[in-house]
């Protein structure tokens, strides 16, 4: 009798953990809707079209496309993904400034990033 509400707080738990986690989001949306993601984490899956760094500078730069648009990706782990690779990008969106109601400079600060094979 006493395994049942064990269970039911380690569900409840996990649901609650799940629930916190950075949510799967597409670039379109960003783009489309950009304060109500901004300085939120999510997580974008996409190819890298385009990567580019400096050897000795602590960050890098590239795009991810997911087939509704592009967005770029500041990275400050490692190396930068080379084009063509399949990555899933966890970060907090930001944007350098807003006009007229537009997002200029809308990108993620990476937080977390993995090579899908």
């Amino acid at each position: 009798m006493a395994k049942a509400p064990r269970f039911v707080l380690a569900l409840l738990g996990a649901l609650l953990i799940s629930g916190c986690a950075a949510r799967s989001v597409h670039v379109a949306q960003l783009k489309d809707q950009p304060a109500k993601y901004y300085n939120k984490s999510v997580n974008v899956n996409g190819v890298v079209t385009r990567s580019w760094g400096l050897p000795l500078v602590p960050f890098q730069f590239y795009s991810v496309d997911d087939g509704t648009g592009q967005i770029t990706v500041i990275g400050h782990s490692g190396r930068v993904p080379s084009t063509g690779t399949r990555v899933n990008v966890k970060g907090r969106v930001q944007e350098l400034a807003a006009f007229g109601g537009q997002s200029l400079g809308l990108h993620l600060d990476e937080e977390k990033r993995k090579i899908k094979y």
